[in-house]
């Protein structure tokens, strides 16, 4: 784990949970981000795809940083209730009626991932099922209250207080749902030499 690097790893991610998980693997790595990135996407692009495509535009806009020693990662996480995505709410009535359409039901977490050097590029994506018990109105305003999850997909960080009293069950990668998959990046950036 302590041989010399090939590449030299940036997260073009502003979210302080990817950066907290690709730090748990250990990994070194640079953080760069870019103010006013584009979030929205096509409509004609399936649900389950959206992810995915953001991650890839995300990396597209990172570009001038990529040498040859460079490898970037990119990421983009989404909540889909019936085949509706759901990104990050622009205020508080809208986590609120996020919040209310995930109580008491099963929703999916997507998150795409972009792994990108100046030669290679390797994209997939990764897909949770969370189910929510039902939640008072109460807790739902506590929450929103409380933790201002305006940065989240969905309105919700597992991590966090309504993850404790919320979630019911997960078929999945809790990791995923907080918005990076590291198990699967380690794989890849281990196949690539590149930690």
């Amino acid at each position: 784990m302590h041989k010399k690097r090939r590449y030299n790893i940036i997260l073009g991610s502003q979210s302080a949970r990817r950066q907290h998980l690709l730090k748990s693997l250990d990994i070194d790595f640079e953080v760069k981000t870019i103010d006013g990135l584009d979030e929205t996407y096509p409509d004609y692009i399936p649900v389950d795809e959206v992810a995915l495509y953001l991650s890839e535009q995300k990396a597209d806009t990172f570009k001038p940083f990529i040498t040859a020693d460079t490898l970037l990662i990119t990421a983009d996480t989404i909540v889909v209730v019936d085949g509706v995505v759901y990104g990050k709410p622009s205020d508080k009535a809208e986590a609120r009626t996020m919040l209310r359409t995930l109580a008491g039901r099963k929703h999916e977490v997507i998150t795409g991932v972009c792994i990108s050097t100046s030669d290679y590029r390797e994209t997939f994506s990764v897909s949770t099922k969370v189910t929510f018990s039902n939640l008072t109105d109460d807790e739902i305003e506590y929450y929103i209250d409380r933790y201002k999850p305006f940065d989240k997909a969905g309105s919700y960080g597992i991590q966090e207080w309504i993850g404790f009293v919320g979630v019911e069950s997960i078929e999945g990668s809790f990791y995923n749902v907080m918005g990076l998959p590291v198990q699967r990046i380690y794989k890849i950036l281990k196949s690539l030499d590149a930690i």
